[in-house]
């Protein structure tokens, strides 16, 4: 029980894959406007990495039995990108505002580098199934954070007095750094928390 613990808040704070791993950037500067959005989006995101893991666990036995692990890519892109149109249509049918509001976005789920990473890292880590599990729940559950936390250093960036040559991608940059720098604060947490 405690290596889940260890692996779940190590994919959370230590190795966030936004802020640490930097796999993510592009939905995690897009989509980050407004709290309601970047929401959204990290649950579509939880749904699809946790979902890929468990389709494409079972898949990889299968190639690497059969010695087709030069197959792993190319499968598991078709594998997410079939699950990101589930949730495409989903939410298209049960949550129209959400499903406008993420626009583009919604679809680069399936060039997420992060919804693969996680998928690629599990098999790197020498992860068994429950592993994985709980590492990918763990990767959404901080791309989550770090996209809510940031959504909410855009917002109050959106009422600050911002000098005219940093606003716009600029200011956003410079914010999302710090965020980043601020998860340095958890290194060495799980290590010393089971120690």
């Amino acid at each position: 029980m405690k290596i889940f613990f260890s692996i779940l808040l190590t994919a959370i704070l230590t190795q966030n894959f936004v802020l640490a791993k930097f796999l993510g950037i592009c939905p995690f500067l897009g989509v980050s406007k407004k709290t309601k959005t970047a929401t959204g989006m990290s649950l579509a995101v939880i749904f699809v990495m946790v979902l890929s893991t468990a389709v494409t666990y079972p898949i990889n036995t299968l190639l690497v039995n059969n010695d087709l692990e030069y197959l792993q890519t190319i499968v598991f892109i078709l594998v997410i990108a079939a699950l990101v149109q589930l949730v495409e249509i989903v939410l298209k049918k049960y949550m129209p505002p959400l499903y406008n509001s993420l626009g583009i976005y919604l679809p680069l789920i399936t060039t997420n580098c992060a919804v693969l990473g996680v998928v690629l890292l599990n098999i790197d880590n020498g992860y068994g199934f429950a592993e994985s599990m709980v590492n990918s729940l763990g990767a959404g559950i901080g791309f989550l954070v770090a996209m809510v936390m940031f959504a909410g250093v855009r917002e109050r960036m959106e009422s600050s007095d911002v000098p005219e040559s940093l606003k716009g991608l600029p200011i956003t940059l410079v914010a999302a750094s710090l965020v980043s720098m601020s998860f340095l604060g958890f290194a060495g947490l799980v290590e010393n928390l089971f120690a």
